[in-house]
């Protein structure tokens, strides 16, 4: 089986727990690289028609979700769906919201790689979804936990790739209305 190309439209973004106080222990370079992936994704979905599902884990001890990927959230009028779940999978209320999408396959981004998303990861392959991990949407306090993490959703069955890989995968073709709004999301 090769790397076949994703719908927009069929393709949930799942952004896994992407909140302050668990970003205030990560590396600051790395979750400049996740807030930036959240913002290419959630951006590109606004535009392409994708499903976007955000959840938080346990937000009365963790917080909220940071704040440029809330504001991006807000505007695509996406709400966190509350977790004590390692796994969204696990979470009634996620598996409901996913299915309501119709999505076959799922972009994963957030936080931690070696537990939550790689959970996540699992779950969703193993539920049958074609499941894409950008490994610049991931991360983890310490970067042998994220190599680990990522190690694994590969194992699993999870395609390693980039936001920017996933972008302009959907887009296919330069000079379009569409190519020109997006493409300023990498800049």
């Amino acid at each position: 089986m090769g790397v076949e190309r994703t719908k927009p439209s069929t393709t949930a973004i799942v952004i896994v727990d992407v909140q302050d106080k668990l970003a205030s222990a990560m590396p600051p370079e790395r979750m400049a690289q996740v807030e930036r992936a959240c913002r290419i994704l959630i951006g590109a979905a606004s535009e392409l028609g994708a499903p976007v599902l955000c959840t938080e884990q346990y937000p009365k001890g963790l917080g909220a979700t940071v704040e440029p990927v809330r504001t991006a959230l807000a505007k695509a009028d996406v709400s966190p769906i509350e977790k004590l779940t390692f796994s969204a999978c696990a979470e009634p209320r996620f598996v409901q919201a996913l299915k309501d999408t119709g999505a076959d396959a799922a972009v994963v981004i957030g936080m931690e790689t070696h537990v939550c998303v790689f959970q996540t990861v699992r779950d969703l392959c193993a539920r049958g979804l074609r499941v894409d991990v950008p490994v610049d949407g991931v991360v983890s306090r310490r970067d042998d936990h994220r190599d680990a993490g990522l190690a694994l959703c590969e194992k699993a069955g999870a395609t390693l790739t980039t936001a920017e890989t996933l972008l302009f995968d959907w887009l296919v073709q330069a000079g379009t209305d569409t190519f020109k709004k997006l493409s300023r999301l990498v800049r």
